[in-house]
């Protein structure tokens, strides 16, 4: 190479030519070595990001199964979309139910019925004393007198599981029944 001239604070120096061959050269066989073995430790470590990648495939295949070919993203859209409908859905049958128990305290539920023979001409137990009442225990007592010469029916209104009106035995007993 040509002796090139460098300038320092304005006052021009020669520099000698470098001998790459002559500095390189007795260094040569341990570059080389350090070179092979860093190529061994970068194929060695892209063989394990080449598995860890197959690996990452596979999770993300099982994650978008049924998917249809769709993306992650359009997985989890999808169930995300699924879930707020759930979430509606459940808004939607939590008002039903609180409209219904606030109807079913209203309706009959507690049933009671005691059949019996009131007068001794008569076969079997024919009569019968029937309570019908709801959740607070208002209702009403049915009793059917059943005679030879006809049937009678009586209704008498119950609150709180109390008649105003003088109870049978019977009806008193179908109270009970309705209410245990």
């Amino acid at each position: 190479m040509q002796d090139r001239l460098l300038r320092c604070r304005g006052h021009p120096q020669e520099v000698p030519a470098i001998d790459l061959d002559a500095v390189i050269g007795p260094y040569l066989a341990p570059i080389v070595a350090a070179l092979a073995i860093v190529t061994v430790v970068l194929i060695v470590l892209v063989v394990v990001l080449l598995r860890r990648v197959s690996g990452l495939d596979r999770r993300l295949a099982g994650l978008t199964r049924g998917g249809e070919g769709r993306s992650l993203e359009a997985v989890l859209d999808a169930h995300l979309d699924r879930v707020d409908g759930v979430a509606r859905d459940l808004d939607d049958v939590v008002a039903r139910t609180v409209v219904l128990e606030a109807a079913s305290r209203k309706a009959f539920s507690r049933v009671g019925i005691v059949r019996y023979n009131p007068f001794e001409e008569t076969g079997g137990n024919q009569s019968f004393a029937l309570a019908l009442l709801d959740a607070n225990g208002d209702g009403w007592v049915l009793s059917s007198l059943h005679a030879r010469s006809g049937t009678r029916v009586y209704a008498k209104a119950i609150a709180r599981g109390r008649s105003d009106a003088a109870l049978s035995d019977e009806e008193a007993a179908a109270i009970r029944q309705a209410t245990a």
